[in-house]
């Protein structure tokens, strides 16, 4: 007689997860955010070595071993700078940019793009080659070679994300549509770096 998995069937789990989520979002929104931050960056880079590694297989290039040690360094870099700075990036265009300013709407954007973007994706880059245990030499060569090129693609991919983001969804939910948008976004930076 087969059996029914009641956690799949059970909308009532799926309800209790969420309630469980968004209690711990408006107790410990900047905790609840980083460690959000922190799964699903690890999740991007394991999507991305999973895509390497797919990828060579179809080639018949050499396979790569998929390092537990990407996923860790993501969850890292998403627990301690994109969970908490994140919040306080969008808490702070909220403050500097309320509805009522006229144009708003463009002037969070071209605030975010101009200002955080840039300066976000040069700390992505510094802090991955830290924790890789690069040196300073590396990390310049490596601003050098892709730092420009990945910044066109954020562009590119994140400005109609993010103005919709920024714009309309709820400031308490921005983390967590973001980070739900960098699980490919970091798949591709993580195939850039390389």
């Amino acid at each position: 007689m087969p059996t029914q998995s009641v956690l799949v069937r059970d909308s009532s789990f799926l309800r209790r997860v969420l309630q469980q989520y968004l209690s711990l979002l408006k107790k410990y929104p900047v905790i609840t955010k980083s460690v959000t931050s922190g799964f699903l960056s690890a999740v991007g880079n394991l999507l991305s070595q999973a895509l390497e590694y797919r990828k060579n297989n179809k080639e018949n290039s050499p396979k790569k071993k998929i390092s537990f040690l990407g996923p860790l360094h993501y969850a890292i870099f998403g627990l301690f700078i994109t969970g908490p700075v994140s919040h306080y990036i969008y808490q702070l265009l909220e403050v500097l940019l309320p509805t009522t300013v006229p144009y708003c709407l463009i002037k969070r954007l071209l605030l975010e793009r101009l200002i955080f973007a840039p300066a976000f994706l040069l700390l992505f880059y510094v802090v991955m080659n830290a924790l890789e245990g690069k040196t300073l030499t590396d990390v310049q060569n490596k601003l050098k070679t892709s730092y420009w090129p990945a910044m066109k693609m954020n562009w590119k991919v994140w400005t109609p994300f993010q103005f919709i983001n920024i714009n309309y969804v709820p400031v308490q939910f921005r983390v967590l549509f973001a980070n739900l948008v960098a699980l490919f976004w970091y798949a591709y930076l993580a195939s850039v770096r390389k």
